[in-house]
């Protein structure tokens, strides 16, 4: 998409002021209906997985198993944060941990088989409720929508990073 000089420079200087009004409101309605109904899905599955294991499960799924500072990093919280996110997902053993290969006394944690089905089931059912959503759009209106999301994913992690927050989370390798 090509910018202009009015593009690049800060919205609001351009007298946009109610483009942002709207853009901040759809933001804040998507979040609600999004945690309103977690996004978890249709059928059975449906918000059957709370967001913060399916952040965990996938992320471990995308990139293998590794311990609880890397999981953290890569996901752009704290490793308390993913200690206390981790816990039920290996009592309920969708996770499990194990000794890390070269050091046997670090703690690595691995999506386990059951995990990995768990995720699948859960992925599928999302699929098939974003098909649902987006059933009468065109397959380049949903191609810009995901590379906007995106895009502006990344503009979220890079201003929270660059505010001192912790590194941020990569969107499309979640």
């Amino acid at each position: 998409m090509p910018t202009t000089p009015e593009m690049s420079m800060d919205m609001t200087t351009v007298g946009d002021t109610g483009l942002l009004d709207t853009l901040q409101h759809e933001v804040a309605v998507f979040a609600r209906r999004a945690e309103q109904t977690r996004l978890g899905g249709v059928g059975q599955v449906r918000n059957s997985m709370d967001r913060a294991a399916y952040l965990l499960l996938n992320r471990l799924d995308k990139e293998g198993p590794m311990g609880v500072k890397a999981l953290a990093a890569s996901m752009g919280i704290d490793s308390s944060t993913v200690t206390r996110q981790v816990a039920p997902l290996v009592d309920t053993g969708l996770v499990k941990r194990t000794s890390h290969p070269e050091d046997g006394r670090a703690v690595v944690l691995q999506l386990s088989p059951r995990g990995l089905s768990r995720l699948e089931e859960v992925r599928s059912s999302r699929r098939r409720l974003m098909a649902e959503l987006t059933r009468d759009w065109a397959p380049e209106e949903r191609e810009t929508f995901c590379a906007l999301l995106t895009r502006f994913n990344v503009a979220l992690s890079a201003r929270q990073s660059a505010h001192g927050g912790p590194a941020p989370e990569t969107p499309a390798a979640s």
